[in-house]
């Protein structure tokens, strides 16, 4: 399907790169509206999830496709939207199929069984070789309440910071070359209140409707809670970056001990925009850069933020409003949900500067302030980009500040 200014050549392409139990003509592009957003349908045929990715080209003679977005494990017969940016003044889309995830995501997984709660010994630790080996699918809401699916996020080089591009009066600031010298694991969703409480043995979490906190992100806890005290003050022993040990009674202690791994933690802030980013340069991981200094369509896809059900809340408000359901929005191109609003994600370094090109970033020395990312709830658009940072006192617990866990391989 072609789009050339405000133009469409009304032509579905259809492909699919293994057709184990599909039918090629099945699958098909249904519509691509003036937005950027494609629907296509996935197949009736079969009962197995299977994995998508859209991709698009400059010219039909030509054999160079380039990946828009990427879709992990969806069922059959089911409407798939994903916002596509047209950046060349005529673009050809087609969608493929897998049953093989590592076609479309290069990465593993791992799965940590928190249901035994605080009176387990011991979490297993299971991994997968890719989406499609996870059992039913890594979407599934067990991965959202009683265990933790992490996925390994490759080494390598980005450029971190906000681009001037990223929305209108966007001044762009802090561009550097960072790189990632090591493999690392990231939770494809922000941590849960019910990961929480099976960790930790309580609810703190504002928005507490028994019918929906299950699958809502943790919030009001601080940087203390997840990795120092959970009496919420500082520990002394603990004191990144000087050195990662946590405290063996917060939610990564627990975490460390109870599956035997010693690198679970916070994301570096580093870490954080380049899991986010995914490869992109754009205001957001959906490949786009925004056009509102306050709502933005484009927002809609990627995130929970103010004009999407953000705003008018209630404490035991439904999951349309406030904190949305992890994993409501789009994935990153690595399968990575709710970076974009939703909440605040806490990152480990101190708040500091520009460092300049740098290998594995570990923030600053010492600071009044810990990091966090993504933006929340409550905020408009902009704030919800891949580079805005911002930053709270350590001890701050808040109804739109949460998590999400991370590890960094040796």
């Amino acid at each position: 399907m072609s789009k050339a200014g405000k133009m469409y050549l009304a032509m579905s392409i259809f492909a699919t790169l293994t057709v184990t139990g599909l039918n090629a003509a099945e699958l098909k592009v249904m519509s691509l509206s003036g937005d950027g957003e494609l629907v296509f349908t996935t197949p009736a045929s079969g009962s197995a999830d299977h994995h998508y990715r859209v991709e698009c080209t400059t010219s039909l003679v030509s054999t160079a496709w380039a990946t828009r977005r990427s879709i992990c494990g969806v069922g059959p017969s089911k409407s798939v939207a994903n916002l596509v940016p047209d950046t060349a003044p005529s673009m050809f889309y087609r969608v493929v199929s897998s049953l093989n995830s590592a076609v479309f995501v290069d990465g593993e997984y791992m799965v940590i069984d928190l249901s035994g709660g605080t009176a387990a010994s011991t979490y297993a630790v299971t991994y997968y070789t890719g989406a499609a080996a996870v059992p039913d699918g890594v979407t599934n809401d067990v991965y959202k309440t009683t265990k933790l699916v992490m996925r390994r996020i490759p080494k390598g080089t980005f450029t971190m910071g906000a681009r001037a591009t990223d929305y209108p009066e966007a001044a762009g600031s802090g561009l550097h070359t960072v790189t990632l010298t090591k493999d690392f694991y990231i939770g494809v969703f922000e941590v849960t209140q019910r990961q929480w409480e099976l960790v930790m043995g309580n609810r703190p979490s504002y928005f507490n409707n028994s019918s929906y906190y299950a699958t809502r992100p943790v919030e009001n806890v601080s940087y203390y809670d997840i990795r120092e005290n959970p009496a919420n003050s500082d520990d002394p022993a603990v004191n990144w970056p000087a050195n990662s040990a946590v405290n063996a009674s917060s939610f990564m202690g627990k975490l460390r001990a109870k599956t035997g791994l010693s690198a679970f933690d916070l994301p570096t802030e580093s870490q954080w925009e380049y899991a986010c980013r995914a490869g992109t340069a754009t205001a957001l991981n959906t490949g786009y850069n925004m056009t509102s200094t306050s709502s933005d369509p484009r927002m809609d896809a990627a995130g929970r933020y103010y004009y999407n059900g953000g705003s008018g809340y209630s404490q035991s408000c439904a999951t349309s409003e406030a904190t949305a359901k992890v994993g409501s929005c789009l994935s990153n191109a690595w399968g990575l949900y709710d970076m974009h609003g939703n909440v605040y994600e806490w990152c480990l370094d101190w708040y500091g500067t520009n460092p300049g090109t740098v290998s594995d970033p570990y923030g600053a020395a010492s600071a009044s302030f810990r990091m966090l990312r993504g933006g929340g709830f409550y905020d408009e658009a902009p704030r919800c980009s891949s580079a805005i940072r911002y930053l709270y006192y350590p001890l701050i617990r808040s109804g739109s500040g949460g998590f999400r866990a991370a590890g960094t391989l040796p």
